[in-house]
């Protein structure tokens, strides 16, 4: 009589976020978050305005397209570098990168974004770690560098167990919520459509992030001058319900 004998594979799961890890990425990347990112569209309502992006495909082609040339190459890529400058307290480095995202925004209203959320997320922090003094000294590094907000948010970030791809996951997921939100805002789309267009960012996401935390300090750019012309024309638009 013959013996079968089942093997059974052995499979290594990837090791589970801890609880208030996760629960911070979310709380970061919620529009919910008093930082007045919903108050920007990042040149979108221009683009609505004068650019022809007028339905539900123009909007999400031109996400995408922001995703992977402005914020995969430029944002998410000093996020990347960010965090491991601040959990290594490499002051200098969070620096650099501060000062890179300051001489980088090519308009006043790119600027004044970035700016802004930056204290209001320091201010944040603040309010956050005030029982921590370790925290409170990167904190106050932050306020004044000054802050802008893709470095603020990698500071954040840091203090969770997190890995890179995982904040850069967060990040760029409220990002995309955010500029959905101010597209339906800014034109005639329902909210299924913004579901869908919302849809496809995210699956765009995981690969925006690992293009970013493969970026080297020389890889790095904000070159779109296509936004730049867009938000110029943004700052003199006749009716606008945005910041930028």
């Amino acid at each position: 009589m013959g013996t079968t004998m089942h093997t059974t594979a052995t499979r290594t799961e990837p090791a589970a976020l801890p609880a208030a890890s996760l629960l911070q990425l979310i709380w970061l990347a919620s529009p919910a978050l008093p930082v007045g990112g919903f108050s920007y569209s990042e040149g979108l309502e221009s683009a609505i305005e004068v650019a022809g992006i007028d339905s539900e495909g123009a909007v999400a082609h031109w996400l995408l397209d922001q995703l992977h040339i402005t914020q995969a190459r430029g944002d998410m890529a000093v996020i990347a570098q960010a965090v491991g400058a601040w959990r290594r307290g490499d002051r200098a480095q969070v620096r650099a990168l501060n000062d890179w995202v300051l001489h980088t925004r090519e308009t006043s209203e790119l600027r004044l974004q970035a700016e802004q959320m930056g204290r209001s997320l320091a201010e944040w922090l603040r309010n956050q770690h005030q029982d921590d003094e370790e925290k409170m000294s990167a904190v106050r590094h932050l306020a004044a560098l000054p802050p802008t907000y893709p470095v603020a948010f990698a500071l954040a970030a840091s203090t969770t167990q997190a890995s890179v791809r995982d904040v850069l996951l967060a990040y760029a997921f409220g990002w995309a919520e955010n500029m959905v939100q101010a597209a339906l805002k800014s034109m005639q789309l329902g909210q299924s459509a913004g579901q869908r267009i919302l849809a496809r960012l995210a699956d765009a996401i995981p690969a925006a992030a690992d293009h970013a935390i493969g970026l080297a300090d020389s890889e790095r750019q904000a070159f779109s001058p296509m936004l730049a012309i867009l938000s110029s024309q943004h700052e003199v638009q006749y009716s606008r319900l945005f910041r930028s």
